[in-house]
């Protein structure tokens, strides 16, 4: 490893994180965080702040290169197999922005129930009285029944939100039902579907979720539920989406992640007035760029120190990476 080493980042980071990860090494950050120039312009990077998905091709050609560490919790952006085989450490922030994610999905939920984007759209368009007439269809979030696919963090963090704040029942499908806390009732996904007024996801993207909310999945929801996608875009069939949300089987959706990003602005989702469409920002705000910062820069010192990092995701890498770098 150089004397001084190279910190490369798929994104622009907190100021203050930024001054702290430049005490480190030399930090340089992409031009744009696509996969042409995170490649052309991550050449001699040591550690690799992933906000963006990784070519497998760097880590076969960044001899230096010591880990990828991940500004969030999912590890879909990271080759995995290409970094374990090649030595490199993978690292992880979870539940740094669980509070943040878990805010949008209540607030995305609220919008929709009280039909806020045709409100507003109309208002805009067409005035005052224009905007009123979609106010007796508004519903209240309290008292409702949320379901969350996933209870990692962020379900954690929301189901606490909506039984604190709102009175609502929560019941959650998760691979862990040992670990829910009591107030959560552990179902079936078939019970989740049908039981949900507001059915959020929050799963990792994996082989036994890509896909999972397909068209029989959304079908078997309640009519008029609500949709929330904090989790990634491929675990929903999207055509399957669209025609739940045109045909008024779904009440709404609030869509933070899509099967093709960025959103191309001719998509059809564009064009309903039932949704809230956010563009992958559902874990941004300053407190949790700040909280993720922090915790990036935390892993990286210990990297660069020649500690084991918190949250390794493959301590299976260990004996690699050890005869890689031998003086650390």
């Amino acid at each position: 490893m150089p004397e001084t080493p190279v910190i490369f980042s798929t994104h622009s980071l907190h100021p203050d994180v930024t001054t702290d990860l430049a005490r480190l090494g030399t930090l340089k950050t992409a031009s744009a965080p696509t996969p042409e120039a995170i490649l052309a312009e991550s050449v001699g990077a040591n550690i690799i702040i992933v906000r963006a998905p990784i070519p497998p091709e760097i880590v076969t050609r960044e001899q230096g290169l010591m880990a990828t560490v991940r500004h969030g919790a999912g590890l879909d952006m990271i080759p995995m197999e290409a970094c374990t085989e090649a030595g490199v450490m993978v690292t992880n922030a979870p539940g740094a922005n669980a509070v943040t994610v878990a805010e949008h999905a209540i607030w995305s939920a609220m919008s929709l129930l009280r039909k806020n984007p045709m409100v507003t759209r109309d208002l805009h368009e067409g005035g005052w009285e224009h905007g009123r007439r979609h106010a007796a269809f508004g519903q209240e979030i309290s008292g409702r029944t949320l379901g969350i696919l996933g209870f990692g963090n962020i379900g954690t963090a929301l189901a606490g939100m909506a039984q604190n704040g709102f009175g609502m029942s929560v019941i959650s499908h998760t691979r862990s039902p040992d670990k829910l806390p009591e107030t959560v009732e552990s179902v079936s996904l078939p019970e989740l579907l049908k039981r949900a007024d507001i059915l959020v996801l929050s799963c990792p993207l994996t082989d036994a979720t890509r896909g999972l909310i397909d068209r029989a999945a959304i079908q078997s929801m309640k009519s008029g539920a609500i949709l929330v996608n904090v989790a990634r875009g491929p675990v929903v069939e999207e055509d399957a989406l669209i025609e739940a949300l045109q045909s008024g089987h779904l009440g709404g959706a609030a869509i933070d992640v899509f099967a093709k990003q960025p959103l191309p602005i001719d998509h059809p989702l564009m064009a309903l007035g039932n949704v809230v469409l956010t563009p992958h920002i559902a874990g941004l705000t300053q407190e949790s760029m700040l909280r993720l910062g922090r915790k990036v820069t935390e892993i990286t010192g210990q990297i660069l120190a020649g500690h084991t990092p918190d949250n390794l995701c493959n301590p299976e890498v260990l004996p690699t990476y050890k005869a890689r770098f031998p003086a650390l």
